[in-house]
């Protein structure tokens, strides 16, 4: 037990020299960050334009005329197959709940 109070004494006076030792960051005026914001952010707007037009250009390439009428045609079989069997359960359904008359 001595051994983790020491260890969790020596982390704790650590930390706190670290603290106190901190880097002196010397001030810069507001100018100066205002623009280095505004060059940061340029840049960072300029880069998500190139990767949204790269990706908005791949999507482009890689569109398929059949494969999209496929799809469709997949959706719309599909969706009148669970229509049809969505009736049958609750007409199924209906008559258990009724009961025989």
């Amino acid at each position: 037990m001595g051994a983790r109070y020491l260890l969790v004494l020596f982390l704790v006076l650590l930390v706190l020299g670290c603290e106190v030792r901190g880097a002196h960051v010397p001030q810069q005026d507001e100018a100066t960050s205002s623009t280095l914001l505004g060059q940061v952010q340029e840049s960072l707007y300029g880069y998500w334009g190139t990767a949204k037009s790269a990706a908005q250009g791949l999507y482009e390439k890689t569109y398929l005329n059949g494969m999209d009428e496929k799809i469709r045609d997949m959706y719309s079989k599909s969706t009148a197959a669970v229509s049809t069997y969505a009736e049958i359960f609750t007409d199924q359904l209906l008559s258990m709940l009724k009961g025989e008359q």
